[in-house]
């Protein structure tokens, strides 16, 4: 039975989005002083020059509804870097300004407007280099850091009509590598490099067809052009060492420890490696000894660390550590153990909620599917929400959700999947997806419906959908594909026609669109259509709501204002709530996400009578 809706300022729920967490934090290489954190106190998310000794914060961001672009600190502290783009569509030109804040400076004033994820500045200070997304390619530019920290000699190295991704410049600036799906046009990579002063293209790894390859970290030795990289040539992520100038390579093994391995940082030294792996979405840290080719794994309570590192001075590791209940707060650990020392900058106090269980089953076609399951108090069969992830190159981990603890509270049961497309479950579980979005996504979403039921967790006639940006997308196709399962859905910044989409997103997204459909709107138009949930309108039974920004350049707007028409039309029933920012406008504001939490409960209410 559902609980009484919870309106009022105070419920428990909206504490739980008013409490302060830490969304990402850096250390100034070269001054360990000065650092920049990013945390969400103001009640949108803002960044801060981070005095690290007295943990003092001065913001330096001040953007309406929350900045969504990620800063990046100069290795001595002078300085950070951002895209600054228009109110959240993440198109612009990166600027710097003075780390303690104060005016901004266009790096790039002779470019055209372009879209960009990846940007990289050298440990040594001196090499800035950043992939623009513009005029229907991708072009690897690099600008010079002066010893009066001047910026000079803007140039281009590369350029490409297909997906660049992750440039990455080595200690000493002197190398730049990108991953380039080239060669197969899929999000498939090979590994190029270039010399920053020249342009020449020095050299390339390729694990060849169905593999590939991603870079992770640079040695923070002066003089060490060694990078850290995956491959997943065995079928799941494993790392190695390559040297770009020599082309030697060491594929690295940790004996009995097995599933998705990823690089965050090598120490100072030289000497350790900090990994992870996940092993059905489960997280370990481990630390990699190169001279002893020891492998010690890292003690820490459970939950998810996300973007860890090596203090400069080599002492400690501090990481972004949450949990189902508990939100994110900045944690130091032993280099030694990875047991923790301190917090080092805490998180909000939020009512106790409900941890989630990882649980399996099997889709249609026998591949085990795994997913975090939360249960309500009270006795089951419950109402209940099946949530899908975005990405979809992404993995649902053991993390914090406030909207999660907000179905809970109300007496939903709560599960979120690992569809096929998610990362960490091996080269074939996400390559299921490449060339037909959309099809074995919804084969998981309907086998976990069934499950739920089966299991008695879920009420048959009171299961509804929900996910932001792919997962609202797969919201709205499970609808329309799956139509008599579903009481109702809820889509977040969703793709309703991805031919629509495709005309008007950034660069950086055509370019992952095309490479994820094997082609354009013109090369596979019947993919696209088949794709698309506008194409499955017609069969929509259950109600649907649609949260959507207006200034989105990944799911724009122009095609939910279609499926909208298009539902209307047909006489279906459809809500569509728009906001005035870009993609990420219920995380960068808090009040805007409780207001976005609150029309999907009632939402829900209604739907359920």
């Amino acid at each position: 039975m559902l609980k009484e809706l919870q309106v009022e300022d105070n419920a428990p729920w909206k504490q739980r989005y008013r409490a302060p967490y830490v969304v990402g934090s850096q250390i100034a290489s070269l001054d360990p002083t000065k650092g920049i954190l990013a945390d969400n106190r103001s009640g949108t998310l803002q960044w801060y020059a981070w005095d690290v000794p007295s943990n003092g914060l001065q913001q330096i961001t001040d953007t309406l509804g929350g900045h969504s672009s990620y800063l990046t600190i100069s290795p001595d502290g002078q300085w950070v870097y951002y895209l600054d783009d228009r109110q959240g569509d993440e198109i612009g030109h990166y600027v710097r300004m003075l780390a303690g804040g104060g005016n901004l400076q266009d790096m790039t004033p002779d470019l055209p407007l372009y879209s960009s994820w990846d940007f990289s500045i050298s440990r040594s200070g001196n090499r800035i280099g950043f992939i623009a997304a513009y005029e229907n390619g991708f072009h690897v530019y690099c600008i010079n850091v002066e010893k009066d920290d001047t910026l000079t000699n803007l140039r281009k190295l590369y350029s490409s009509p297909q997906l660049l991704v992750g440039v990455l410049l080595s200690h000493d600036g002197d190398l730049l590598t990108v991953m380039s799906s080239e060669r197969t046009g899929k999000p498939q990579f090979s590994l190029l490099t270039f010399d920053t002063q020249t342009g020449e293209k020095i050299s390339e790894l390729w694990d060849g067809e169905e593999n590939s390859l991603e870079v992770m970290v640079p040695s923070r030795l002066r003089g060490d052009p060694r990078l850290l990289a995956t491959t997943t040539q065995t079928g799941v992520e494993t790392l190695l060492i390559w040297n770009p100038r020599t082309g030697e390579r060491m594929d690295l093994s940790f004996g009995n420890v097995t599933g998705s391995v990823r690089a965050f940082d090598w120490s100072p030294d030289g000497n350790y490696i900090l990994f992870r792996t996940f092993n059905s979405a489960v997280q370990q840290l481990y630390l990699y000894n190169l001279f002893t080719c020891e492998t010690i794994p890292l003690r820490y309570p459970d939950g998810t660390n996300f973007a860890p590192y090596f203090t400069p001075q080599g002492d400690e590791i501090f990481s972004h550590w949450q949990s189902s209940t508990q939100p994110t707060r900045l944690i130091a650990l032993s280099p030694r153990t990875g047991e923790i020392m301190r917090t080092v900058i805490s998180a909000g106090e939020v009512p106790p909620g409900h941890e989630w269980k990882s649980i399996t089953f099997p889709s249609s076609d026998g591949q085990i599917i795994q997913g975090w399951l939360g249960i309500p108090d009270g006795d089951g069969p419950f109402p209940t929400v099946i949530e899908t992830h975005g990405g979809p190159t992404a993995v649902q981990a053991n993390n914090f959700s406030p909207g999660a603890q907000a179905w809970l509270d109300h007496g939903f049961a709560y599960l979120t999947i690992n569809y096929r497309g998610s990362t960490t479950f091996g080269r074939d579980f996400e390559q299921k997806i490449w060339g037909q979005p959309g099809h074995w996504e919804i084969e998981d979403l309907v086998a976990a419906r069934h499950w739920l039921v089966q299991q008695s967790i879920a009420r048959e006639d009171a299961i509804l959908l929900t996910g932001w940006s792919y997962g609202g997308y797969l919201t709205l196709l499970g609808l329309g594909k799956a139509p008599e399962l579903w009481a109702g859905g809820m889509a977040g910044v969703a793709i309703a026609d991805w031919v629509m989409s495709y005309e008007d997103s950034a660069e950086t997204l055509r370019g992952y669109q095309a490479s994820l459909f094997g082609g354009t709107p013109e090369e596979k138009p019947e993919q696209y259509r088949l794709s698309s949930p506008i194409t499955f309108a017609e069969n929509v039974q259950a109600p649907v709501l649609i949260i959507q920004g207006r200034n989105d350049t990944r799911t724009p707007a122009r095609p939910v204002e279609a499926y909208e028409a298009k539902m209307r039309s047909l006489d279906k029933d459809v809500e569509v709530y728009w906001y005035d920012t870009g993609h990420a406008g219920s995380i960068t504001s808090v009040e805007e996400g409780i207001r976005h939490q609150e029309i999907m409960l009632r939402f829900a209410y209604r739907v359920l009578g």
